[in-house]
């Protein structure tokens, strides 16, 4: 177009649908998001699960995938490429964040537009033309307490109108009980407390829950449900900086650069903070192997951990003598499961390794005042006739080693350091605990453990370790049996 050739008039006119093209684009910006597959795979969630959460770094547009999500399901006003649940009539829904000011600065700011700024209304993800009404939060500068928005049916038609209500976690979950909600956005990780009221609030409902957070309060209850213990109905999408294009590589670096050390994957990556530290501070490539034949002459020991409401686990490990390396080969973890089943998993892997298990397993079963090592041993599987201690002291006598979780530790802290532990790298529940195996204020956290355990027991009793086949004593019954060798 030659501006220069028109006339003032038409000049005038241009800037006026310029100025309306602006305006229309600035007040309808949910119209160009183009979401990433993992925020796809976020949305998508919402269909067949009833509560999720997306956990990511910084900078990485958590945030703004939920004020989204609330949008579309406030609007009904959902994009062709949307795979998640719809919701066809008008919604009651809340959005939630730390404090006022934070829910007003972040959350009401992604949905409405800026707080201060009454000319910025309508610039966040709720379209301008779809607000109806916005009710002022008393005490709170420029936050709003309430807002009504327009809802359409799947035919473009205008049905009725949705209500959003902005609450904050400094409200005490009081706050969060007694109204029945269609949908609940919890950006920032909630206190248990807090976010039960909500799963509580959408019950009835069959409603939808989903929280955006950056992890920085490491593995708290929230984390651990969604991370290591989900429902059904559950799911996590995880995203960090490597999945978004928009952040170049000098900004990651300037990011870095400001970040202590042990906060930079949890500001990367969307991965816990664990407290003082992981007890295991290695390399995970120093000790992972890919999985390979193991030389029959290597003995072998495996360990138990009993569990119910939390996996019953067993390791396998096998035992390269000549240079003192041990492999951990195969893992085992199952809830909520009976005995026998157990034992048929633990017999498969071969019915004369020893099984090496903790000292609980001395309690007697109600009822029948069988112990859980006993009930083991009557299905066949070959239990020490002892529970586990560590190594004694030279010439002192079996089981004064005492059953130190510390000793255990440093133990096999040691072995990873000096390159005699291995671990095979299929082993995915293995690795998923030991990345999270971490200590707070000085202390092993005891949760999601199970196979950091078995494995400590197993690590730390490779004295009674056998070459499979060539068993050199017999247990039955507490007692051991040694073989006639023909030697006085």
């Amino acid at each position: 177009m030659d501006i220069d050739s028109l006339s003032a008039k038409d000049k005038e006119r241009l800037v006026t649908l310029l100025r309306e093209k602006a305006f229309r684009k600035a007040h309808t910006v949910i119209d160009d998001f183009k979401p990433y597959d993992w925020q796809k795979e976020f949305l998508a969630s919402s269909e067949g699960n009833a509560q999720s959460l997306l956990m990511a770094g910084n900078r990485t547009g958590k945030t703004f995938t939920g004020a989204a999500a609330m949008s579309y399901h406030l609007t009904g006003l959902y994009p062709e490429w949307w795979e998640g649940r719809r919701f066809v009539k008008p919604i009651n829904a809340w959005a939630s964040g730390v404090s006022n000011s934070k829910t007003r600065d972040i959350v009401q700011m992604e949905l409405l537009g800026q707080p201060d700024d009454p000319s910025r209304k309508g610039t966040g993800a709720i379209p301008l033309d779809c607000i109806l009404e916005t009710v002022r939060l008393p005490g709170i500068p420029n936050a709003v307490q309430s807002v009504i928005v327009k809802h359409f049916n799947a035919n473009g038609k205008y049905d009725g109108n949705s209500r959003l209500g902005f609450l904050s976690y400094e409200m005490g979950f009081e706050k969060f009980m007694g109204s029945a909600l269609d949908l609940i956005w919890l950006d920032e990780e909630p206190k248990y407390d807090i976010f039960s009221q909500c799963i509580t609030r959408t019950a009835d409902t069959g409603g939808y829950l989903y929280m955006t957070f950056t992890p920085e309060t490491g593995m708290t209850p929230v984390v651990h449900m969604f991370m290591n213990d989900r429902k059904k109905g559950q799911s996590i999408q995880q995203a960090g900086w490597d999945d978004c294009p928009h952040l170049s590589e000098e900004v990651k670096e300037q990011l870095l650069s400001v970040y202590m050390p042990h906060e930079r994957d949890m500001r990367a990556k969307g991965i816990p903070v664990f407290g003082s530290g992981l007890v295991f501070p290695i390399d995970a490539d120093r000790i992972r192997v890919e999985a390979f034949d193991l030389p029959t002459h290597w003995p072998r020991i495996a360990a138990l951990d009993f569990g119910w409401d939390h996996p019953t686990s067993v390791v396998w490990i096998a035992w390269d003598r000549d240079s003192d390396i041990i492999f951990v080969y195969d893992v085992y973890k199952q809830e909520k499961t009976i005995i026998p089943t157990h034992a048929s998993a633990i017999k498969a892997h071969g019915m004369d390794i020893p099984l090496v298990w903790p000292h609980d397993g001395y309690t007697h079963e109600r009822g029948s005042g069988i112990s859980l090592a006993d009930q083991y041993r009557n299905e066949g599987v070959n239990m020490l006739p002892f529970h586990f201690t560590n190594s004694p002291a030279p010439g002192q006598m079996e089981g004064t080693g005492g059953n130190s979780v510390e000793a255990g530790i440093m133990d096999m802290l040691a072995r990873m350091e000096s390159g005699r532990f291995k671990v095979f790298s299929h082993l995915k529940p293995w690795w998923d605990e030991f990345s999270q195996y971490h200590r707070q204020d000085g202390k092993i956290v005891k949760l999601f453990d199970d196979a950091m355990s078995a494995t400590r027991y197993a690590s730390g009793s490779l004295r009674f370790a056998e070459v499979p086949g060539m068993s050199g004593y017999k247990r039955h019954s507490g007692k051991i049996s040694y073989p006639n060798l023909g030697i006085v």
